[in-house]
């Protein structure tokens, strides 16, 4: 075992149960624990790089906002007032 490591006992599909042991049983992996481990790390790896082009992503739409030109101070009411005319013009189209 990994230096610090704890025992988990997890559950898996019989397909995938015999997955992982013909996986083992070719040399690929020492044991099942290993493959465990290292797909655990993957995934950990996947999740890391995904959050960091979301980040990317939502920095470069704060970037694109901020130098999209002067900001639209928010007034109370706004959006009651823009709900209250959508809800009129869609009786009016109705009637039309």
């Amino acid at each position: 075992m990994e230096h610090g490591s704890v025992t988990m006992n997890i559950s898996l599909p019989e397909p995938l149960k015999r997955f992982v042991e013909t996986t083992v049983s070719v040399g690929a992996y020492g044991s099942a624990s290993e493959y465990i481990r290292e797909a655990i790390r993957e995934k950990m790896l996947r999740e890391q790089k995904r959050g960091k082009e979301a980040r990317t992503v939502l920095a470069e739409k704060l970037d694109e906002a901020l130098k999209s030109g002067p900001s639209i101070p928010f007034v109370q009411g706004h959006f009651e007032k823009r709900k209250q005319a959508l809800i009129a013009r869609a009786k009016r189209s109705r009637k039309g």
